[in-house]
């Protein structure tokens, strides 16, 4: 048993692929962040978009009053005001900032 265990210990037949492993494997991954961070990016820009969207639908709506033999109702209406966040761009990164210490 000990010299079986000797006898792994000293074979270097797979060194080489598992240092192959490795360096193709760190490559991945940080083409994989790189990748992940654009995705990040533009899933933000196209939720963003989208928020925009929503925030630029008409919102007022208006109906009239009715009145009949033995009842009526009365009118009602809404105006949707400009708010801060509805125009395009609002978000944006400071990837310059320096973090306060």
């Amino acid at each position: 048993m000990k010299s079986l265990v000797a006898a792994l210990y000293h074979d270097q037949n797979g060194f080489i692929i598992s240092a192959e492993l490795v360096l193709v494997s760190t490559i991945c991954v940080m083409g994989m962040i790189v990748g992940l961070t654009e995705v990040s990016f533009n899933v933000n820009q196209e939720l963003e978009d989208v928020g925009s969207a929503v925030g630029s639908v008409n919102q007022t709506f208006r109906f009239n009053g009715a009145s009949g033999f033995k009842g009526g109702t009365v009118g009602s209406c809404f105006g949707d005001s400009y708010d801060d966040g509805d125009s395009q761009s609002d978000i944006s990164c400071n990837v310059d900032a320096a973090p306060e210490s």
